[in-house]
């Protein structure tokens, strides 16, 4: 009996010895959500918090993929809960709604001064509202119009168009030889993806979404943006397709060598440009998307993304931990290759711009006139707004103008 009480004894001594020691073993686990689609691939995310694991052994990273279209929705959703993530990528867009709904920390102070400079301003954009920065810009992306180079030298054109005027005369001619029935290939689904190519267009022929606090997409350039996407379809250049389709259909149709021109993100050229995924690899040509004479020398939107620490994390400092490790520039600069980085002197290094030297060219001009769209809380529901209007445009349900008056209608009231 004196055996068994000794026994019990060093069990319990045991134990306790193992529980005081539990505070030095305990492994904190963060929650991160990103987007499945576009930019860093999955394989590159999971690589780098591999990597940041291996550096950091007491902190574990569960990541979560989801499609674009359901990021916003997932954020808010955890966030009403309470509970969920401790790391999110948001869209450039969302930062007024999140920082109103405080959904994210304010990180303003944890970023060092120093970096301020050393990134873009566009990108720094992504995450600022109101004077406060919300996170680190991690993406930096705009469209860029994509072009079948053999394509180009069939139909006689020597060089990518420079206008979209002259992008629509290059597409019909290409038509008329019939090299491909449809030369131009957008992502104009009912989606975000509709309103990025529209704002590209928006920013080419010098328009604007509010003037003075009232809706303008109705009137001057922004009209004339849905008129040139109208009149492309009724030309048959465009791929009637188009208005159902999102960028990875974009990819896929131009490197099945089913287009001549495409507009789309940075990560489709290093894709579209591999024989394991293309068609068309080493037949890919890209430039800053085009201008309208007059008013443009080239155009883009401001298609950037943030990460976030979210306002209900547990564990702020290791989140932030990893997001600084994320967005470095020696991060960015080893996977430059579907993501170019936020870093302004990475655009000058040869190691990033190896084997897409074009691409790196293009990026520096469109970059510096990244427009943006709407930074209002209400912005989803104005998407939802712009998007079925322009829809019924595209579809012929309505005029452009009438479309467009009455999408300006709708929002005058969310304001």
């Amino acid at each position: 009996m004196k055996e068994f009480k000794f026994a019990v004894a060093g069990a319990v001594t045991l134990l306790a010895g193992v529980a005081s020691l539990s505070p030095a073993l305990a492994e904190t686990t963060l929650n991160a959500l990103f987007m499945k689609q576009a930019a860093y691939s999955e394989d590159d995310v999971k690589a780098m918090t591999a990597d940041f694991e291996k550096a950091h052994p007491d902190v574990k990273v569960n990541l979560e993929f989801v499609p674009y279209e359901s990021l916003h929705d997932k954020i808010v959703t955890a966030q009403a809960s309470g509970s969920g993530y401790d790391v999110v990528l948001f869209d450039v867009i969302w930062p007024a709604e999140f920082a109103k709904g405080n959904f994210l920390k304010d990180v303003t102070s944890k970023i060092p001064a120093a970096d301020s400079s050393k990134v873009f301003d566009g990108a720094w954009s992504t995450v600022t509202y109101d004077g406060k920065r919300y996170g680190m810009p991690w993406i930096l992306d705009t469209k860029y119009l994509y072009y079948n180079t053999e394509m180009l030298q069939k139909a006689g054109i020597d060089h990518p168009p420079k206008t979209w005027a002259e992008l629509e005369a290059d597409a019909k001619v290409i038509k008329d030889q019939k090299i491909v029935e449809y030369p131009i290939v957008w992502s104009w689904s009912q989606a975000e993806a509709l309103i990025c190519d529209y704002t590209t267009l928006v920013s080419a022929y010098g328009g604007s979404f509010f003037k003075d606090g009232k809706p303008s997409f109705n009137e001057d350039g922004a009209l004339d943006a849905l008129k040139f996407m109208k009149t492309s379809l009724d030309d048959k250049v465009t791929n009637p397709n188009s208005r159902e389709y999102l960028e990875e259909d974009v990819r896929k149709t131009f490197s099945n060598g089913d287009a001549a021109f495409a507009l789309n993100w940075t990560y489709m050229y290093n894709q579209a440009n591999d024989p394991a995924q293309s068609k068309i690899a080493g037949k890919v040509g890209v430039a800053p998307a085009p201008g309208v004479e007059g008013k443009s020398e080239v155009s883009a939107m401001n298609g950037s993304m943030g990460l976030g620490v979210t306002s209900g994390s547990k564990h702020p400092d290791e989140a932030w931990s990893f997001i600084s490790y994320l967005t470095s520039q020696d991060v960015q600069n080893k996977y430059a290759k579907l993501s170019l980085p936020i870093w302004k002197s990475s655009y000058d290094d040869p190691a990033v711009a190896k084997g897409q030297e074009q691409l790196v060219a293009a990026a520096k001009q469109s970059i510096a006139v990244m427009y943006p769209r709407p930074m209002i809380a209400s912005y989803q529901r104005l998407s939802s707004v712009l998007q079925t209007q322009i829809q019924s445009a595209l579809f012929g349900s309505s005029e452009p103008k009438a479309a467009m008056d009455e999408a300006a209608h709708q929002a005058s009231r969310l304001r």
